[in-house]
């Protein structure tokens, strides 16, 4: 596959969501000519100040372009985008190539792959991990599965928008890595929001925690500026909840699949869930607002209706009959 170069190569980018934008808005910072699409027109009409093309279809994008690269919420948008009569592959060119850089289950990344080569298009699942800061200042790390190849053609789109990026293996391994990167974003801030509320319990300044533990090394990089924003009780997203929430799901799905134990993420997912349902606005650090909430450490928090985990259900749920009082 010949090497994709930004003077001579045409890109297409569906999905212009909060990482969508930045990523396509990177590509055009670095002399990429690039053309966009998504179902909401304002959001195409944002990256269209910044130098983007406006396709009026996803068949029009499809038939133009020698890249076609995605960032879509989930599998179902994923498959709806590329298959169809008005689907990418009904419409892209053989020899082109695909990159699709959403979070979703591997096995949607191998039947895309599948249907790629049925049309003599090299299809790459290369999902993106790190936050929309880090997206736009092209500092994201990249997860890559599928032709060797076709991923080292890509390199200069890569270079544009990463500080790393990785190849992983055959169709799926970007995906199934990235859900491997996720268990332990996850459940890490859940270990986090456990940590936090049982220094609160037991009498320590809520500021002082924080600081010490953002200071230590036990703390991930990911989490360091969560700790920050979480002081404040400062929960905007730049990683929803509501996504932490769909890739916990996708973890323990692939989990059964492959019959690996995954005691620690099962014991995670309620919690995340339960802030979800009630603050699906929220960055998916919020899950220290609702252990606070469980603990009854955080008397002033407002609660909107919807509350699945209670303080007393938590004291039943999570609780052995010897720690219960």
């Amino acid at each position: 596959m010949k090497t994709i170069a930004q003077d001579r190569s045409k890109l297409g980018f569906i999905g212009i969501g909060a990482m969508g934008l930045r990523i396509a808005g990177r590509l055009l910072k670095q002399g990429f000519c690039v053309t966009a699409f998504d179902r909401n027109v304002e959001k195409v009409n944002a990256l269209v100040q910044s130098g983007g093309i406006p396709a009026g279809s996803i068949a029009e994008l499809a038939s133009g372009s020698d890249v076609v690269l995605s960032s879509l919420p989930n599998d179902a948008a994923v498959m709806s985008v590329y298959t169809g009569p008005e689907g990418v592959l009904e419409h892209i060119r053989r020899g082109s190539l695909i990159i699709e850089m959403s979070t979703v289950n591997p096995e949607t990344s191998r039947e895309l792959h599948k249907l790629g080569a049925e049309r003599g298009v090299s299809v790459l699942d290369v999902p993106v991990s790190g936050s929309t800061p880090a997206a736009e200042q092209g500092l994201l790390t990249l997860l890559g599965g599928g032709d060797l190849e076709s991923f080292n053609s890509a390199k200069s789109i890569f270079a544009a928008i990463s500080r790393q990026h990785f190849h992983l293996g055959p169709s799926g391994s970007g995906a199934t890595m990235k859900l491997v990167v996720n268990t332990l974003l996850g459940v890490g801030m859940q270990a986090i929001a456990e940590a936090v509320v049982l220094g609160e319990k037991a009498g320590l300044n809520r500021q002082r925690i924080f600081d010490v533990l953002s200071k230590t090394a036990v703390i991930a990089p990911a989490h360091v500026g969560k700790l920050t924003k979480a002081l404040k009780h400062d929960y905007r997203p730049e990683f929803a909840v509501g996504l932490m929430n769909k890739d916990f799901k996708l973890i323990l799905e692939t989990a059964f699949a492959v019959h690996a134990p995954m005691p620690t993420a099962r014991a995670a997912f309620p919690i995340n869930d339960a802030e979800f349902a009630n603050h699906p606005e929220y960055d998916f650090s919020a899950v220290i607002e609702r252990m606070e909430f469980l603990a009854d450490v955080n008397p002033a928090r407002i609660e909107t209706p919807g509350e699945k985990i209670t303080p007393s259900k938590f004291q039943e749920t999570f609780l052995n009959p010897h720690e219960r009082h």
